[in-house]
């Protein structure tokens, strides 16, 4: 009786365990992911395009995947970065920080380095693949391609500007609103104006610099200048309404980014392009959820459904801007358009045959990769964020201490 008593007591036991393990419980996975939180640091609110466009993102992919989401906005490039990062990991209990300023990144790397068990992605950074801290992560994605399929439609509206006899061809000026004279802002305003050149081949460009990601009174005031000096069509990189909003009241054409404006500006807005970092959001939660290494440098594509474009305003934009839209696109998945293809563009009159770029990010901020292959500037291929920084002819900067 007692050996009995000893058998069903072990049996008892022994499934216990197994419960308590999991066993077979289907229900077991989806509690393990509901209890990863991920942790956001956004530089603005939902005010700025820029941040919004990533909070949508953040909420969309951790809803998708069923993990817990917390996040903390006003974040500027500063030590209260560090101090958002420590807060998210040991107050909310955080297994992943995001943070998607590049002034952000310094600092997430310290809190990267204090916290080894918990993983740090962080949008346009370029330290990422020099740092050494394996848990430490840049990601960004080809949104000069995006950019550039803006230009194409840019370049529809200014060639019907031409035929309706509102401009002659060598009036075709653009303005853009750039933030700062950073490779991003570079990269981003040169493969707009290609685009539009692909279509329009007497476009020309004006560049304004603001000297600030958000400030929609200077972003205004810009877009008013360039107006002034001529430019028939604005475009911009930068976060605020401010320049939507100046060409909605002047009745000019406008290319916004990160998302419509068009019910601000109903009548002027054509189309904007912007990153979708769901795919990417997705990408970091699965990694860790499954324990796999997350990429060092991660760039998503068009193919990845990572850079997306706006529906077209047909009340603003030229007929047939849709359909070109993807024609081009089409063109640019194939590989059959390169955006910074050598023989579209040329500096002081010729062609770039060498360009070395600033790949490895330093202090001195010297030049230490070749970016030239083939008659191809490479954009996005040594790292995940942009470096090409090359001024080309027809774009004219015409400030560079921002508004100065």
């Amino acid at each position: 009786m007692k050996k009995l008593l000893a058998l069903i007591l072990s049996v008892v036991l022994v499934l216990g365990m197994f419960v308590a393990c999991g066993g077979d419980n289907a229900d077991n996975g989806d509690s393990a992911a509901a209890d990863l939180k991920v942790g956001f640091i956004f530089l603005h609110d939902e005010n700025s395009t820029y941040d919004k466009n990533f909070m949508d993102a953040a909420k969309a992919a951790c809803e998708e995947m069923n993990v817990q989401y917390a996040q903390k906005t006003q974040i500027p490039e500063s030590k209260d970065c560090y101090d958002a990062a420590v807060e998210l990991i040991e107050v909310d209990g955080c297994d992943i920080i995001f943070a998607d300023s590049f002034g952000h990144e310094s600092f997430l790397i310290d809190a990267a380095k204090k916290y080894p068990d918990v993983q740090f992605c962080h949008a346009t950074g370029t330290q990422a693949h020099t740092a050494g801290v394996a848990n430490f992560h840049n990601a960004f994605a080809s949104i000069y391609e995006g950019r550039y399929l803006a230009g194409v439609a840019a370049g529809m509206k200014l060639n019907e500007m031409i035929e309706a006899g509102k401009i002659t061809a060598d009036k075709a000026k653009m303005g853009y609103v750039g933030a700062f004279t950073f490779a991003e802002v570079m990269s981003g305003y040169t493969s707009f104006y290609l685009g539009a050149k692909s279509i329009c081949p007497t476009v020309t460009m004006d560049v304004k610099f603001t000297g600030s990601w958000y400030d929609e009174q200077k972003e205004k005031e810009a877009a008013q200048a360039l107006i002034s000096g001529g430019c028939v069509l604005i475009s911009q990189h930068a976060d605020s309404m401010g320049a939507p909003t100046a060409c909605e009241t002047a009745g000019v054409p406008n290319v916004s980014y990160n998302g419509s404006t068009v019910a601000a500006c109903p009548n002027t807005f054509i189309v904007s392009s912007r990153i979708d970092w769901t795919p990417y959001f997705k990408y970091m939660i699965k990694c860790v959820q499954d324990g796999e290494a997350i990429d060092v440098d991660w760039t998503g594509t068009i193919d990845t459904k990572s850079v997306v474009l706006t529906d077209v305003n047909e009340t603003a934009a030229a007929e047939g801007t849709a359909a070109k839209i993807e024609e081009v696109k089409a063109k640019l998945l194939d590989g059959s358009i390169k955006v910074f293809d050598t023989a579209n563009w040329t500096v002081e009159g010729k062609q770039l045959t060498s360009y070395m770029a600033d790949v490895n990010t330093d202090a001195a901020f010297e030049k230490d990769t070749e970016a030239i292959e083939d008659g191809v500037f490479y954009e996005s291929k040594h790292r995940s964020a942009p470096y090409f920084d090359v001024e080309i002819d027809g774009i004219t900067l015409l400030d560079r201490n921002y508004g100065e």
